[in-house]
Protein backbone atom coordinates (compact mmCIF):
# COMPACT_ATOMS: atom_id res chain seq x y z
CA UNK A 1 0.00 0.00 0.00
CA UNK A 2 2.82 2.42 0.80
CA UNK A 3 4.40 1.77 -2.61
CA UNK A 4 1.09 2.51 -4.36
CA UNK A 5 0.74 5.74 -2.40
CA UNK A 6 4.23 6.83 -3.43
CA UNK A 7 3.41 5.98 -7.06
CA UNK A 8 0.31 8.17 -6.93
CA UNK A 9 2.24 11.07 -5.41
CA UNK A 10 5.09 10.82 -7.90
CA UNK A 11 3.04 10.18 -11.05
CA UNK A 12 2.65 12.95 -13.62
CA UNK A 13 -0.81 14.46 -14.04
CA UNK A 14 -3.08 12.10 -15.92
CA UNK A 15 -3.55 14.67 -18.67
CA UNK A 16 0.20 14.66 -19.23
CA UNK A 17 0.09 10.89 -19.77
CA UNK A 18 -2.78 11.21 -22.23
CA UNK A 19 -1.07 14.04 -24.10
CA UNK A 20 2.11 11.96 -24.30
CA UNK A 21 0.12 9.02 -25.68
CA UNK A 22 -1.39 11.23 -28.36
CA UNK A 23 2.02 12.68 -29.24
CA UNK A 24 3.44 9.19 -29.61
CA UNK A 25 0.63 8.20 -31.98
CA UNK A 26 1.26 11.32 -34.06
CA UNK A 27 5.04 10.91 -34.18
CA UNK A 28 5.53 7.14 -34.26
CA UNK A 29 2.20 5.54 -35.11
CA UNK A 30 -0.21 3.58 -32.97
CA UNK A 31 1.78 0.37 -33.29
CA UNK A 32 4.61 1.99 -31.29
CA UNK A 33 2.32 2.94 -28.41
CA UNK A 34 2.95 0.25 -25.82
CA UNK A 35 2.62 0.56 -22.08
CA UNK A 36 6.38 0.17 -21.74
CA UNK A 37 7.17 2.84 -24.35
CA UNK A 38 4.63 5.27 -22.88
CA UNK A 39 6.00 4.61 -19.41
CA UNK A 40 9.50 5.53 -20.56
CA UNK A 41 8.11 8.70 -22.12
CA UNK A 42 6.47 9.91 -18.90
CA UNK A 43 8.85 8.36 -16.37
CA UNK A 44 6.53 5.61 -15.11
CA UNK A 45 6.68 1.85 -15.24
CA UNK A 46 4.21 -0.07 -17.36
CA UNK A 47 2.91 -1.55 -14.11
CA UNK A 48 2.10 1.90 -12.76
CA UNK A 49 0.31 2.78 -16.00
CA UNK A 50 -1.76 -0.40 -15.69
CA UNK A 51 -2.53 0.60 -12.10
CA UNK A 52 -4.07 3.85 -13.37
CA UNK A 53 -5.69 2.64 -16.59
CA UNK A 54 -6.17 -1.10 -15.95
CA UNK A 55 -5.73 -2.03 -19.63
CA UNK A 56 -4.48 -0.68 -22.92
CA UNK A 57 -8.09 -0.51 -24.13
CA UNK A 58 -8.93 1.86 -21.29
CA UNK A 59 -5.82 3.94 -21.96
CA UNK A 60 -6.80 4.31 -25.62
CA UNK A 61 -10.39 5.23 -24.80
CA UNK A 62 -9.31 7.82 -22.23
CA UNK A 63 -6.83 9.28 -24.69
CA UNK A 64 -9.60 9.51 -27.26
CA UNK A 65 -11.90 11.21 -24.75
CA UNK A 66 -9.14 13.69 -23.91
CA UNK A 67 -8.58 14.43 -27.61
CA UNK A 68 -12.32 14.75 -28.18
CA UNK A 69 -12.64 17.21 -25.31
CA UNK A 70 -10.08 19.43 -27.01
CA UNK A 71 -11.91 19.11 -30.32
CA UNK A 72 -15.15 19.93 -28.53
CA UNK A 73 -13.70 23.21 -27.29
CA UNK A 74 -12.51 24.07 -30.81
CA UNK A 75 -15.88 23.07 -32.25
CA UNK A 76 -17.70 25.23 -29.74
CA UNK A 77 -15.63 28.28 -30.70
CA UNK A 78 -16.31 27.69 -34.39
CA UNK A 79 -20.04 27.16 -34.03
CA UNK A 80 -20.75 30.05 -31.65
CA UNK A 81 -18.88 32.76 -33.54
CA UNK A 82 -20.76 35.41 -35.49
CA UNK A 83 -20.92 34.09 -39.05
CA UNK A 84 -23.51 32.70 -41.50
CA UNK A 85 -24.69 29.20 -40.65
CA UNK A 86 -23.26 27.78 -43.87
CA UNK A 87 -19.82 29.19 -43.09
CA UNK A 88 -19.95 27.57 -39.67
CA UNK A 89 -21.19 24.32 -41.20
CA UNK A 90 -18.20 24.29 -43.54
CA UNK A 91 -15.97 24.86 -40.49
CA UNK A 92 -17.64 21.91 -38.74
CA UNK A 93 -16.92 19.69 -41.76
CA UNK A 94 -13.34 20.95 -41.92
CA UNK A 95 -12.83 20.03 -38.28
CA UNK A 96 -14.49 16.63 -38.75
CA UNK A 97 -12.50 15.39 -41.74
CA UNK A 98 -8.97 14.04 -41.00
CA UNK A 99 -5.98 16.20 -41.84
CA UNK A 100 -4.66 13.38 -43.99
CA UNK A 101 -3.34 9.84 -44.01
CA UNK A 102 -2.63 8.59 -40.48
CA UNK A 103 -4.22 11.59 -38.80
CA UNK A 104 -3.50 10.72 -35.14
CA UNK A 105 -7.00 11.42 -33.84
CA UNK A 106 -8.63 9.31 -36.52
CA UNK A 107 -5.98 6.60 -36.15
CA UNK A 108 -6.90 6.40 -32.47
CA UNK A 109 -10.64 6.53 -33.19
CA UNK A 110 -10.38 3.63 -35.64
CA UNK A 111 -8.40 1.56 -33.17
CA UNK A 112 -10.93 2.16 -30.37
CA UNK A 113 -13.74 1.21 -32.73
CA UNK A 114 -11.87 -1.92 -33.80
CA UNK A 115 -11.47 -2.97 -30.17
CA UNK A 116 -15.08 -2.12 -29.28
CA UNK A 117 -16.41 -5.46 -30.51
CA UNK A 118 -15.52 -6.82 -27.08
CA UNK A 119 -16.11 -3.59 -25.12
CA UNK A 120 -18.30 -3.51 -22.04
CA UNK A 121 -21.41 -1.36 -21.66
CA UNK A 122 -19.51 1.48 -19.97
CA UNK A 123 -17.05 1.78 -22.86
CA UNK A 124 -19.87 1.67 -25.39
CA UNK A 125 -21.74 4.39 -23.50
CA UNK A 126 -18.62 6.58 -23.50
CA UNK A 127 -18.14 6.09 -27.22
CA UNK A 128 -21.80 6.97 -27.78
CA UNK A 129 -21.31 10.14 -25.71
CA UNK A 130 -18.52 11.25 -28.06
CA UNK A 131 -20.70 10.64 -31.10
CA UNK A 132 -23.64 12.34 -29.42
CA UNK A 133 -21.74 15.58 -28.84
CA UNK A 134 -20.88 15.91 -32.55
CA UNK A 135 -24.46 15.05 -33.48
CA UNK A 136 -26.14 17.51 -31.12
CA UNK A 137 -23.94 20.38 -32.27
CA UNK A 138 -24.70 19.62 -35.90
CA UNK A 139 -28.45 19.35 -35.29
CA UNK A 140 -28.45 22.70 -33.48
CA UNK A 141 -26.52 24.39 -36.29
CA UNK A 142 -28.84 22.97 -38.97
CA UNK A 143 -31.91 24.04 -37.01
CA UNK A 144 -30.51 27.56 -36.66
CA UNK A 145 -29.76 27.80 -40.38
CA UNK A 146 -33.24 26.58 -41.27
CA UNK A 147 -34.94 28.97 -38.86
CA UNK A 148 -33.03 31.92 -40.36
CA UNK A 149 -33.87 30.90 -43.90
CA UNK A 150 -30.27 30.08 -44.79
CA UNK A 151 -30.93 26.39 -45.38
CA UNK A 152 -33.64 24.51 -47.17
CA UNK A 153 -36.21 23.07 -44.72
CA UNK A 154 -35.12 19.57 -43.72
CA UNK A 155 -35.48 17.46 -40.59
CA UNK A 156 -32.31 18.51 -38.71
CA UNK A 157 -31.89 15.25 -36.83
CA UNK A 158 -32.35 13.01 -39.86
CA UNK A 159 -30.16 15.20 -42.03
CA UNK A 160 -27.43 15.29 -39.38
CA UNK A 161 -27.47 11.48 -39.15
CA UNK A 162 -27.05 11.13 -42.90
CA UNK A 163 -24.45 13.87 -43.20
CA UNK A 164 -22.32 12.35 -40.46
CA UNK A 165 -22.55 8.94 -42.12
CA UNK A 166 -21.26 10.58 -45.31
CA UNK A 167 -18.48 12.31 -43.38
CA UNK A 168 -17.52 9.09 -41.61
CA UNK A 169 -17.23 7.22 -44.90
CA UNK A 170 -15.13 9.90 -46.55
CA UNK A 171 -13.05 10.39 -43.40
CA UNK A 172 -12.23 6.71 -43.22
CA UNK A 173 -10.90 6.86 -46.79
CA UNK A 174 -8.75 9.89 -45.97
CA UNK A 175 -7.44 8.38 -42.73
CA UNK A 176 -6.29 5.14 -44.36
CA UNK A 177 -4.89 6.93 -47.39
CA UNK A 178 -7.20 5.45 -50.02
CA UNK A 179 -6.08 6.74 -53.39
CA UNK A 180 -8.34 9.30 -55.02
CA UNK A 181 -9.90 10.43 -51.75
CA UNK A 182 -7.47 12.99 -50.39
CA UNK A 183 -8.76 15.65 -48.01
CA UNK A 184 -9.28 18.39 -50.58
CA UNK A 185 -11.30 16.12 -52.88
CA UNK A 186 -13.43 15.01 -49.95
CA UNK A 187 -14.13 18.58 -48.81
CA UNK A 188 -15.12 19.50 -52.37
CA UNK A 189 -17.53 16.53 -52.52
CA UNK A 190 -19.11 17.50 -49.20
CA UNK A 191 -19.49 21.16 -50.19
CA UNK A 192 -21.22 20.10 -53.41
CA UNK A 193 -23.52 17.78 -51.45
CA UNK A 194 -24.44 20.59 -49.04
CA UNK A 195 -25.07 22.97 -51.94
CA UNK A 196 -27.41 20.42 -53.53
CA UNK A 197 -29.32 19.49 -50.37
CA UNK A 198 -29.36 22.66 -48.25
CA UNK A 199 -28.84 25.44 -50.77
CA UNK A 200 -31.38 28.21 -51.04
CA UNK A 201 -32.00 27.30 -54.67
CA UNK A 202 -33.85 24.26 -53.36
CA UNK A 203 -36.32 26.28 -51.32
CA UNK A 204 -38.83 26.48 -54.15
CA UNK A 205 -38.90 22.67 -54.34
CA UNK A 206 -39.34 22.10 -50.60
Amino acid sequence: MAGAARARRNAPPREEVLAAAMDMIAERGLEKLTMAALGREVGMSSGHLLYYFHSKDELLLRTLEWSENRLGVARGRLLTRTAPARERLDAYVDLYVPDGHRDPHWTLWLEVYNRSQNADDDARDRQAAIEGAWHRDLVALLAEGISHGEFRPVDPDRFATRLRALLDGFSLHVAIGLRGTDREHVLAHVREFLDDTLGRAGLADA
